[in-house]
């Protein structure tokens, strides 16, 4: 299969319904990440895979710990890995939801951002993405791929700076329909996000994501009558709950009013 063993997978729920992965952090394995599937949607099947470089902390090894092409290399061997298990157990038409936690949430967010086209969606969990270990991150990357994002305000594990940019990449930059969440806890799962982790699941079952990876802008586009100016300046705040709000640059009171029905 590679210079890795062969997966070693746990399973509970439906197995023909939708995939769910659960990846473990530094410390864990499958064995103990599946008991979230106790508190998960039935209908779906899940199913936890070991670490294969347990020896570095698992999937934790890509959690920007040590930056550069060693890092990179040994994510992209890991995730042509993974990649060959999935395209065996989930062959196409069935969706696949990835769901992170700590380091596995770096491993589900390399795996995301590689090739977007092939998730109904990820969840991000405690953890960062990859920044710097050679997966895209261009802006508009995720776009039309739900994610699921959870933090604690009080996490001592991961550098607050990498959450941080975490969050606003998946919110504002990526371009994907993002439900996230910040909790008063440190480096833990807080029930309230379990339970809208569970609400969002049964979502992605129900409106999988559709075929084709992020939405890219057309070659051409139909200009309005005065050809608009383009836009100049950051991009406006918006809130990261749904539905999403606009909550700067917004136009002006009387504009606002003029559209306001009645």
């Amino acid at each position: 299969m590679s210079r890795f063993d062969t997966p070693v997978v746990v399973t509970r729920g439906d197995a023909e319904g939708p995939l769910v992965v659960l990846l473990h952090g530094r410390g864990s394995r499958e064995t103990e990440i599946i008991g979230l599937a106790d508190a998960l949607p039935r209908g779906l099947s899940y199913a936890a895979v070991r670490a294969p470089i347990a020896e570095h902390g698992g999937f934790a090894w890509f959690a920007n710990r040590g930056i550069g092409r060693p890092v990179a290399e040994s994510l992209r061997a890991t995730m042509d890995w993974f990649r060959l298990w999935l395209d065996g157990v989930a062959p196409p038409g069935r969706p696949v939801v990835l769901v992170g936690f700590s380091g596995g949430a770096a491993f589900a967010g390399g795996l995301l951002l590689d090739d977007p086209a092939r998730f109904a969606g990820a969840a991000i969990l405690y953890g960062t993405l990859p920044f710097e270990a050679g997966v895209p991150t261009d802006a508009a990357r995720l776009a039309g791929v739900p994610v699921f994002v959870a933090q604690g305000d009080h996490d001592q594990v991961i550098p607050r700076e990498l959450l941080d940019r975490t969050w606003r990449y998946l919110t504002v930059e990526s371009g994907a329909p993002a439900i996230s969440r910040r909790d008063q806890v440190g480096h833990a799962i807080a029930r309230d996000a379990l339970a809208a982790l569970a609400g969002w699941l049964v979502e992605r079952a129900a409106f999988p994501a559709p075929p084709g990876g992020p939405v890219t802008a057309p070659a051409h586009r139909e200009r309005l009558p005065g050809d608009l100016p383009d836009r100049a300046g950051s991009r406006p705040d918006v809130s990261t709950t749904t539905p999403q709000q606009q909550r700067t640059d917004n136009a002006p009171t009387e504009v606002r009013e003029s559209c306001s029905p009645g």
